[in-house]
């Protein structure tokens, strides 16, 4: 079999390899490869718009925006589609199949690791592909379509008092697809596990569109009957190997889940889950909920030094906690200067400590949840540290303290300048009993190569974020990567960790798994992939037959990567050594793209589209000025788009932890593109409106019928832009520049929904007319 895979593998390649561009005439310089534009397949184009119901782009700007998630990486695709049943799902794979291209699936974009990238059709299933299918409250069961968001199922769920249990910092914008693709887990995985211990069912379709159902040991086809069956037998033949090479932690999600194929009676579906989209596409996920808890209550350790935290870690686990989470000093630093967090970090912390463990009890006795605080204080009284715990009992308490936690890493990545902390390292996870050895032994690592780390996250379960920091825009930073990633596996071998602890494989890691799992059983994940995906049409370069995670020409910063505007800057960004520097502080994590809570982004809410949410555009911004986009990108209609539905609203200023601040740069744009095409009627008459006032009241009641008379509304949409479906400020006569304004209107409970709807209503209007009308709240 591995002939023929060799073959389409090579096929594909061929089929899918990046055209070259001409220079940007508007930078002078050359795209870096991993974002030239491709050679077009029209027929490809064409039958993907012939087959779909759901939406499919082709621009150069769509597809810059869908060639990075939160990692590292750049992949240009040929095309994204938004599907929005699993009959569009079977025709893409029809399709990509006839015309050799492989199929990558997307869901939040906010992996880690460059999974959700490719150069074949990317499907988005955020936008349509999210629905609840079934739910059984008694069941304690519900199926979703993958491309529902986290918070949005809790959000139902809450009210019949239940959730799903497994719970990333993510779950404001990540999807359960893309959970399940990632194996994915969260704070309370020492109470509730991974994605694989809570996953039911799987409904998917094969690589050629073929619809299968996988739940307990019981295949529904013909097909994957005979599949399983082999994959099983497999499993079995190599038991000693999984027994024995397997990490004995909870936290291991790299390679295939075959070790879940060796009890007498399996869940089948549990193979798909951590798979990363490399075997099958999910169309429907049975999920097993949890009963929310009564009450929780969380103790904040505070430690004087990071050792003593990780020494200390083993004995707080061993008193039952649910969760425990560290926030390093460089977070504690960081987020002390970012407004959005200087409250809360005031409000849990005494003196200056130099690390924080977040320590989470959970249950319905209340009493009993105080005397486990009670405990907890004792204990660190015991190995050294009393009176180091404050506790936070208060349910509006500790809501934020949890959102200090989960922007932990956007905390650390506000960080300006071109190094920064790097995803490639961040989840490998050891026995508790080695936590402190193995986090000494890392920092040596970095201390070798001239860098240091940052820490945070699930102390509980062995598995701590960490990120050095480097400069992935030279040659020297992408040396030290891989130097340190070697370093590092051979220690987590050693101390018999995992090497991939809840981010998945992925570019960054797919090529230690041969490393760390040894050549018997990396042929043994290569035959369950040839066996689901035979002809390698599946985000290939992931898991088995990896991408190089060095390859610079894979990377967002490709040799040769600059950037530039076309004229001097209107706006001084001196503070983030330029525009450039301004626009790369989005990692792309996506706190954006978040439905509830906070400000930002406005346009995303109302639109659900990636052109129109705050990565999406600082995104296309770093494409256009570092020459990826084509000549004069920046100052182009197509980025004029997606610049206008940004309300300036400088939600993301204060709500994006980097601080990406969005109206800034719409600024910034709005002064190049002006200068090159001129000022239109429209924003001239809101601008010069005080020098013609006087002489419009003198015909109000003329002015006035815009409003009233049907088609006027319309005339005045096409020739000056304002949208039809908004009414305009009515004229009154006679007009007073020195009139005492009239008293304002005092705001009750509603105020601010008031002003949110307004804002929710304006990208509405501007949405379905393409254009920015001018209005306040």
């Amino acid at each position: 079999m591995s002939a023929p895979i060799a073959k389409a593998t090579t096929k594909a390649q061929s089929q899918t390899a990046p055209a070259s561009a001409p220079a940007s005439s508007q930078t002078g310089l050359s795209a870096p490869p991993a974002a030239r534009a491709h050679a077009r397949d029209l027929s490809f184009e064409a039958d993907l718009r012939n087959g779909l119901e759901g939406e499919l782009r082709t621009d150069a700007f769509t597809r810059g925006r869908y060639a990075t998630d939160a990692s590292i990486y750049q992949i240009m695709p040929k095309a994204v589609a938004y599907p929005k049943h699993a009959r569009d799902l079977a025709a893409a794979l029809q399709i990509a199949g006839q015309h050799g291209v492989p199929v990558v699936v997307r869901g939040g974009g906010t992996s880690q690791n460059g999974q959700p990238l490719g150069r074949g059709l990317i499907l988005d299933l955020s936008r349509h592909f999210n629905a609840i299918t079934q739910y059984d409250p008694e069941a304690r069961r519900v199926t979703v379509q993958p491309g529902m968001v986290l918070n949005t199922l809790n959000d139902r769920l809450r009210k019949d008092g239940l959730f799903f249990p497994v719970e990333p910092s993510t779950a404001s914008r990540c999807t359960i697809g893309g959970m399940t693709g990632n194996n994915s887990s969260g704070a309370r995985s020492l109470r509730f596990g991974k994605m694989v211990d809570n996953v039911l069912a799987v409904d998917g379709l094969f690589h050629d569109g073929e619809a299968f159902s996988l739940s307990g040991a019981n295949p529904a086809t013909p097909r994957m009957a005979a599949l399983m069956g082999g994959l099983t037998h497999l499993a079995r033949a190599h038991r000693h190997e999984i027994e024995t090479i397997f990490p004995k932690v909870q936290r291991r999600v790299g390679g295939y889940n075959l070790d879940e194929l060796l009890p007498e009676q399996p869940n089948y579906a549990h193979l798909l889950v951590g798979s990363e989209g490399t075997l099958a596409v999910s169309s429907a996920i049975t999920l097993q909920l949890s009963p929310l808890p009564k009450h929780r209550v969380m103790g904040v350790c505070h430690f004087p030094s990071f050792r003593a935290a990780m020494e200390t870690t083993q004995h707080i686990v061993a008193l039952d906690p649910v969760a425990v989470e560290l926030v390093d000093n460089n977070v504690l630093v960081l987020g002390a200067d970012i407004p959005l967090f200087v409250k809360t970090l005031a409000d849990i912390t005494r003196g200056k400590p130099n690390c924080l463990l977040l320590v989470e009890f959970a249950g319905d006795d209340l009493d009993a949840l105080r005397r486990d605080l009670k405990r907890l204080d004792q204990c660190m009284g015991d190995y050294g540290f009393p009176d180091a715990v404050v506790e936070v009992i208060e349910p509006a308490r500790q809501k934020p303290v949890w959102e200090v936690r989960e922007a932990c890493l956007n905390i650390m990545m506000s960080m300006k300048g071109d190094g920064k902390p790097i995803s490639f390292i961040e989840d490998c996870a050891v026995p508790l009993e080695h936590l402190a050895d193995y986090t000494d032994a890392v920092t040596d690592v970095f201390s070798k190569h001239g860098t240091v780390g940052t820490w945070y996250a699930h102390a509980s379960v062995g598995c701590l974020h960490v990120r050095p920091i480097l400069n992935m825009k030279e040659a020297d930073g992408v040396r030290k990567m891989r130097a340190i990633a070697e370093e590092t596996a051979d220690l987590v071998r050693r101390f018999k960790g995992s090497y991939s602890g809840e981010h998945g494989d992925g570019i960054s890691r797919s090529e230690f798994v041969e490393p760390l799992f040894g050549a018997k059983l990396t042929r043994a994940f290569e035959a369950v992939k040839d066996g689901f995906d035979p002809e390698n049409r599946l985000n290939p370069g992931k898991i088995v037959r990896p991408l190089k995670m060095d390859d610079r020409a894979l990377m967002r910063f490709a040799p040769g990567y600059q950037t530039a505007l076309p004229a001097a800057p209107a706006l001084d960004w001196s503070d983030w050594g330029g525009f450039g520097g301004a626009v790369e502080m989005c990692n792309n994590n996506g706190t954006c793209r978040k439905l509830e809570g906070g400000t930002m982004c406005p346009s995303y809410r109302a639109t659900r589209d990636e052109q129109h949410v705050t990565r999406g555009r600082a995104n296309t911004l770093r494409l256009a000025i570092s020459g990826q986009l084509g000549p004069d990108a920046f100052t182009s209609p197509e980025m004029k788009a997606t610049m206008d539905l940004c309300v300036s609203c400088k939600g993301c200023k204060r709500d994006c932890p980097t601080g990406v601040d969005m109206a800034r740069m719409k600024i910034e744009f709005q002064h190049h593109y002006y200068a090159k095409h001129g000022l239109p009627l429209r924003e001239r008459l809101i601008a010069h409106l005080p020098r013609y006032a006087r002489l419009a009241s003198s015909v109000a009641p003329l002015l006035n019928l815009r409003d009233r008379l049907p088609f006027a509304a319309k005339i005045s949409e096409k020739l000056l832009g304002f949208s039809a479906e908004r009414s305009l400020p009515k004229w009154r006569k006679p007009w007073q520049e020195n009139r005492a304004p009239p008293a304002p209107k005092k705001f009750g409970a509603t105020g601010a929904t008031s002003c949110s709807s307004a804002i929710r209503s304006t990208v509405i209007s501007s949405a379905r007319t393409s254009r920015l009308p001018s209005a306040s709240c």
